[in-house]
Formats: C-alpha cells, sequence, structure tokens
C-alpha cells in the first residue's frame, strides 16, 4: 500500500435516507478518526447496506449533516465516491464466477488506468505501465490476505471454486487496487464459521492500521472496533421488510452511481 494515503475521517450527525417505501435508516450518529475499522451493525434488513451506500457517496442521503475526509454529503458526493471503493457488495461489486482470479485482478488494474490515471502515467511505455499494474495488484493482493499460490489452480482458478472466505478477500482487493482513502464491504462476517470471522476482522484491522479507513456491515461487531447501529428499539418485522425493499433500490441505484 501507498504510506502516502491517509484514511477518510467520518462524521455524521442525524444522517438518514428515505426512500418511496419509507426510511431505510434515520439518526445514525458516526465519529470516526481516519484509518479507523468502523462496524456497522445491525439485524438483516435495518439498512445497513443503504448506510454503507450513503457514506461512501453512492446514495443521497435525506436528513442530517455528513463529513467524509473533510467533503460534505451530499453536496460533494462525487468527490467522496472518488476517495472510496466498495468490496463484496451483492448487485454492486459482484464478481463474475466465470472469470478467474487473474481476470478479475487485471481487469480492475486497466480500469484503474483508464480512470484515474494522470497525464504523466500516460506518457509511460507499455512495459511501465505493466510493471505499475503488476505493484499494484500484488500489493492489493498483500493487504487483503490473499496467496494466489495457495488456490487449487493458483490466479488461474475460477471464481465459482473460490471458498467464501478467497472470494471475500478478492473483492476486498479488487477494491484496494484503486488505493481508496475509504473503503466499504459489506455482509463481512456472514456465513462465517468463527476463525474464518476471526480471520477476515484481522485483515480488516491490518487494512485500517496501514491507513485505509474500512467500513464493514456486519451482525456483530468486533472488539475494539468503532461501532455503528442501524436497530431501532421500534423496529418490526414490516419495517424490516421495507427497508429490504429500500436496500434493493439503493443497488440498484448505486449501479448506476
Amino acid at each position: 500500500m501507498d504510506d502516502t494515503q491517509s484514511g477518510a475521517s467520518l462524521a455524521a450527525t442525524e444522517f438518514g435516507l428515505k426512500g418511496p417505501r419509507g426510511w431505510a435508516f434515520r439518526e445514525v450518529h458516526v465519529d470516526a478518526a481516519a484509518g479507523s475499522l468502523v462496524a456497522v451493525e445491525g439485524p438483516s434488513g435495518s439498512g445497513r447496506t443503504c448506510l454503507l451506500l450513503a457514506l461512501t457517496g453512492r446514495m443521497k442521503p435525506s436528513e442530517g449533516t455528513a463529513r467524509v475526509g473533510g467533503m460534505r454529503l451530499p453536496k460533494q458526493m462525487t468527490a467522496v465516491r472518488r476517495m472510496s471503493a466498495l468490496a463484496h457488495v451483492p448487485g454492486v461489486t459482484e464478481l463474475d464466477p466465470a472469470l478467474t482470479v487473474a481476470e478479475h485482478l487485471r481487469e480492475q488494474a486497466l480500469l484503474q488506468r483508464r480512470f484515474d490515471g494522470t497525464f504523466r502515467g500516460l506518457l509511460r511505455t507499455p512495459a511501465e505501465r505493466r510493471a505499475e499494474a503488476s505493484l499494484r495488484i500484488d500489493a492489493a493482493l498483500a493487504a487483503a490476505g490473499l496467496d494466489t499460490e495457495t488456490l487449487p489452480k493458483g490466479s488461474r482458478t475460477s471464481v465459482r471454486d473460490l471458498e467464501r472466505v478467497e472470494a471475500l478477500r478478492l473483492s476486498l482487493a479488487l477494491a484496494l487496487i484503486g488505493r481508496p482513502r475509504l473503503i466499504g464491504v459489506d455482509d463481512a462476517d456472514l456465513k462465517l464459521a468463527d476463525a474464518e470471522r476471526a480471520d477476515i476482522w484481522a485483515q480488516l484491522r491490518a487494512v485500517a492500521d496501514a491507513g485505509t479507513t474500512v467500513v464493514a456491515v456486519c451482525s456483530e461487531a468486533p472488539e475494539g472496533a468503532v461501532v455503528v447501529s442501524t436497530a431501532s428499539e421500534n423496529t418490526t418485522n414490516d419495517t424490516v421488510n421495507d427497508t429490504a425493499k429500500e436496500t434493493a433500490d439503493a443497488l440498484a441505484e448505486a449501479r448506476r452511481a
């Protein structure tokens, strides 16, 4: 990872997002320094993914105030999107099961070079660009804790043949290729065994310790994380169902962002 990069601080007060079916989340407060591990905790359907998308500039909040790395939401959503990345978000960053690990990594490196390359970078020779892409990929894989040599067919392993933890680590690596200041991870602990969950939280904490702020959706926050809860004492089954629909709408909107 680039040591010159710094994470993005998060601050939000009375933060809320309302859609056609009602409130996805409301009255959320966040206060996290740059380089923090932030756990968005709550039951499934309580607006956790919507909050993740809002904090990374993919969904426009309806009320409250928020600053991400000094950028105001919703006024500077575009700037927040540029400094942030998403990992493991169904419907937004889904991996293609037909592609191999290497193909995913190469594609992401090419996209990164195309959309955020400097003019000076465009003047580099093809060999220099390939070397830079290789360095980025290697650094991202190391930060995500994914050793391709341990996979069944190495980097030629298809996504469909990856274990759940391996797929999560790959999605994290793809997001880290862009060297974001903030990374959002959805369902970080979903369907993981205790040992796997501990490993993933340790990896996310390492990413945060290296300087990138991490916001991770989970059912149960790990010890030491900055905890943000979307649960409400007034939540009912009908509310959860409506919020789940709002989340689906938010994911469709995020794909267009």
